[in-house]
């Protein structure tokens, strides 16, 4: 091994390299930090002035610097290529080694990046990072200030550190994806307590202030109608007649109490017969309603039938509107709910991110979180004096 071979003068020195390299990786599953401290080995260990570790995005599009020297790590996470951009670009699309000795501006594949400082350095050497599995990880790159004449052996022996730093970065990658998963579910779990507790809230304040008052009415009646059953048959007989009226009206809460647990007419008729329902429940607006009549899961159509619901309810309570417009459609894998109006129109912006059941707002909070759960979005377009537009899209997720 002649002097000048990436700094290594013998076999014994290129093993120390691996050796630092299997270490460096070992020491953790931050894939930053990993990529860091792989970039700062490479160039102690092998005379060379700079290294960049470029990983590829989850997209597979584009390779994001992850890792360099001094004093660029400042740069890292600012600095994108799209795959084929530049000699990384290059390296990681043909999947081959790159080698320019000198006078790299003029290779059509070198690509000038300011924050780089590119004309500082005159030679470089660049590897992409695949796994044994054949799996692109990213692409090393090594440069230097002098010109440096480098080998067939130089350049796999950085294949040889690339590959061993390539199951390290794509098991800190999967790591990474693992915990954010976790988060992901643990994110879930919440909201999804956050809105079994609402319609418990809601639930029990039906019961307690409707349903509950009235059995208490009715019993109180009935137990009048009983003491004058023997003295006043007229006077106990209308006694019964309101319990009677009472246990119909307690009837009709119950009926819809169990309605807001889950709309029966949503297993009678559908999703967009129930839509249909709720525009004829607002007499006392002209709702106009365009729904695709496409079945959808039962949790999505309970989910979109309270969205629309509850957007619904806000346009009579708060937009002094007289046109409503609803329409739901399914196109490539997307469901949309929007539910328009012609009201007085509000500031998104100055509505609470939170607000408490019964509290007399909008109900977005609510809204936001269910359509969340679903992994789609909502979003509100409205301003003072000319409306409101509430949009729902969502990922139709057929099971097979």
């Amino acid at each position: 091994m002649t002097e000048g071979r990436l700094g290594l003068a013998d076999a014994e020195h290129e093993v120390g390299l691996l050796m630092r390299i299997i270490e460096t990786i070992s020491a953790g599953l931050d894939l930053d930090a990993v990529a860091q401290r792989v970039a700062v080995v490479i160039t102690e260990m092998t005379a060379t002035d700079v290294c960049f570790v470029h990983l590829i995005d989850d997209s597979g599009r584009h390779l994001e610097l992850r890792g360099a020297t001094p004093p660029f790590e400042r740069v890292v996470r600012r600095i994108e290529l799209s795959v084929g951009e530049g000699v990384a670009g290059w390296v990681a699309a043909h999947r081959e080694p790159v080698v320019i000795v000198q006078d790299k501006f003029a290779d059509p594949r070198y690509k000038y990046i300011p924050e780089l400082r590119g004309e500082d350095f005159t030679s470089l050497v660049s590897v992409p990072i695949i796994t044994r599995l054949g799996a692109l990880v990213g692409v090393l790159n090594v440069h230097t200030r002098l010109r440096r004449e480098f080998t067939g052996a130089d350049v796999q022996l950085l294949r040889s550190i690339a590959g061993l730093i390539a199951g390290a970065m794509d098991n800190a990658r999967l790591h990474r994806r693992l915990a954010e998963r976790e988060e992901a579910l643990e994110r879930f779990t919440e909201r999804m307590v956050r809105m079994q507790e609402l319609d418990r809230r809601r639930l029990a304040g039906e019961i307690h202030d409707g349903i509950g008052q009235r059995i208490v009415s009715l019993s109180f009646y009935l137990s009048a109608a009983a003491d004058l059953v023997g003295t006043n048959a007229t006077l106990a007989g209308e006694q019964i007649d309101k319990a009677q009226q009472l246990a119909a009206a307690a009837l009709d809460e119950v009926s819809a109490a169990m309605t807001g647990l889950r709309p029966s007419v949503l297993d009678d008729l559908g999703l967009a017969a129930s839509l249909e329902s709720l525009a004829h429940a607002s007499p006392e607006l002209d709702v106009d309603v365009q729904v695709c009549a496409e079945a959808l899961p039962e949790h999505l159509e309970t989910a979109l039938y309270r969205i629309a619901q509850e957007s619904l309810q806000n346009v009579v309570k708060h937009a002094s509107a007289q046109n409503v417009e609803i329409r739901l459609k399914v196109s490539s894998g997307t469901v949309l709910l929007e539910v328009s109006d012609d009201g007085v129109g509000f500031d998104p912006a100055s509505v609470p991110e939170s607000e408490s059941p019964g509290s007399g707002g909008y109900g977005l909070s609510g809204m936001l979180q269910r359509a969340e759960l679903l992994g789609g979005r909502l979003e509100v377009d409205s301003a003072p004096g000319r409306g409101s537009t509430l949009r729902v899209r969502v990922p139709l997720r057929l099971r097979r």
